[in-house]
């Protein structure tokens, strides 16, 4: 989202909260080839590609559906990914979670070894994320069963591999939340958090904002929380009340020192992005 000195006079007055990534995390990046993780080579649910007569359609959208069905049977990725977005959220066809993990699983198999600069790499790195989250909730009445490890394995690899933000954001929940985390857990997930954050993932800025600003396993920083919060408000959807409600509390709690160093903070990242 393009930011300006708009958004700042706006969080000057606290009317709304700005576009602007933060400065960066206090611990080290990861190496993603040192984090890096092969990937599982047979996936539940793994379908070969099935070549098939697509009936006539009668309507447009039957039309849309038979040649993403075509295509996908094809090998194409794109259609795969389109077609299991449709069955995962019910749009246009029934919604059905399990046809959705095959046609995840059919590209995870089919392009994890893919280059993280192919045009394909984005939807490859969503698709593990997709898997992922899959694995870490299970889909009732079927095979699908809830399996956190299997889950950390598809955001390592989306994470490391390719890169992929919400993977990486998903990663660092898991090494955060778990509720035996060693400290080098927790290390390793507020990196990926502070990962996470950089690239834009406004979930993952909330939640570091928030970690920081309260001192929450981490050394409280308020200022910098608050710029976190404020990047993540305003990048968060309507339903998303959580990152809002997070940030008017900050925003109220922040002593006058703790906004006008956010402000310094914002200034620099707005004019770092127009170096």
């Amino acid at each position: 989202m393009r930011t300006s000195r708009r958004t700042i006079v706006a969080f000057v007055l606290g009317a709304s909260a700005l576009a602007a990534p933060a400065l960066a995390f206090d611990g080290a990046p990861v190496n993603q080839k040192d984090t890096a993780i092969p990937v599982v080579t047979t996936l539940p649910g793994a379908a070969g590609a099935v070549r098939s007569k697509v009936a006539p359609a009668t309507t447009p959208q039957e039309t849309s559906l038979s040649a993403l069905q075509y295509a996908a049977e094809g090998g194409h990725p794109i259609a795969q990914w389109k077609l299991g977005r449709m069955y995962a959220n019910g749009d246009g066809v029934a919604q059905d979670d399990l046809r959705a993990f095959e046609y995840f699983t059919r590209i995870a198999n089919a392009h994890a070894e893919d280059s993280p600069s192919a045009p394909q790499a984005q939807i490859v790195a969503n698709a593990f994320v997709a898997l992922g989250r899959y694995y870490l909730s299970g889909i009732p009445n079927s095979k699908i069963k809830s399996d956190p490890d299997r889950a950390r394995e598809m955001f390592s690899y989306a994470a490391s591999y390719f890169g992929n933000a919400d993977a990486q954001y998903d990663l660092a929940r898991l090494y955060l939340k778990t509720p035996d985390a060693s400290r080098e857990d927790f290390r390793y997930g507020a990196r990926w958090l502070g990962l996470a954050a950089q690239k834009g993932q406004h979930e993952a800025q909330a939640l570091l904002g928030q970690m920081l600003f309260n001192g929450d396993k981490l050394p409280r920083q308020a200022a910098r929380g608050l710029m976190w919060l404020t990047l993540a408000r305003d990048s968060a959807g309507p339903e998303e009340t959580w990152i809002k409600e997070n940030y008017n509390r900050a925003f109220a709690k922040a002593s006058d020192d703790d906004r006008a160093m956010c402000l310094q903070m914002l200034e620099q990242w707005v004019q770092g992005r127009r170096e």
